[in-house]
C-alpha cells in the first residue's frame, strides 16, 4: 500500500522486517547511496526511557557524488542531509518503508540548482522504493 505525506513517500510490504531492511539496503547501494548513520529507535527508547516500542530504524542515506555537488551550490545544505529512510513494523504485521522527500526538504533553500539535484535524488529513491 502506497503512503504519501507532504514530506515523505513510501509503502507497506508484506515481507518481514529483516528481509525488507536487507532489500532496502541493497537497493540503496545499487543507486549509489551509502548509509552514513543508523538509529535503532526501538533500542534507544528502551535504553533511555525503559519503554517498549515497535521495530523502527532510521537509515541516513547519502549519495556522495550528488551530495558533493549540492554542497558546492549551498554550503549550509548539511542541515538537511542525509536523506532519511525509515523502516518500521506496522500494526497489521507488515513493514513500512518511508523515505524523506528530498524535493520537499530542499525546496526550503530556494536555489534552483539545488532543486534540480533534489529531483535527481528523488528519482533514485523512488526506484529504490519500487524495488522493495
Amino acid at each position: 500500500m502506497e503512503i504519501q505525506t507532504p514530506y515523505a513517500f513510501g509503502k507497506t510490504v508484506t515481507a518481514s522486517f529483516d528481509a525488507t531492511e536487507q532489500k532496502v539496503r541493497d537497493e540503496l547501494q545499487k543507486e549509489g547511496f551509502g548509509i552514513l548513520s543508523e538509529i535503532d529507535v526501538t533500542a534507544k527508547f528502551k535504553e533511555k526511557l525503559g519503554k517498549d516500542f515497535r521495530r523502527y530504524i532510521i537509515l541516513g542515506a547519502c549519495n556522495p557524488a550528488l551530495a558533493f555537488e549540492a554542497f558546492g551550490q549551498e554550503l549550509n545544505i548539511g542541515t538537511l542531509l542525509p536523506c532519511n529512510v525509515v523502516l518500521y513494523a506496522a500494526d497489521d504485521g507488515s513493514t513500512a518503508v518511508m523515505i524523506m522527500d528530498p524535493e520537499a526538504a530542499l525546496s526550503l533553500i530556494g536555489n534552483p540548482q539545488v532543486s534540480g539535484l533534489a529531483g535527481m535524488v528523488k528519482e533514485k529513491l523512488e526506484r529504490v522504493l519500487a524495488k522493495v
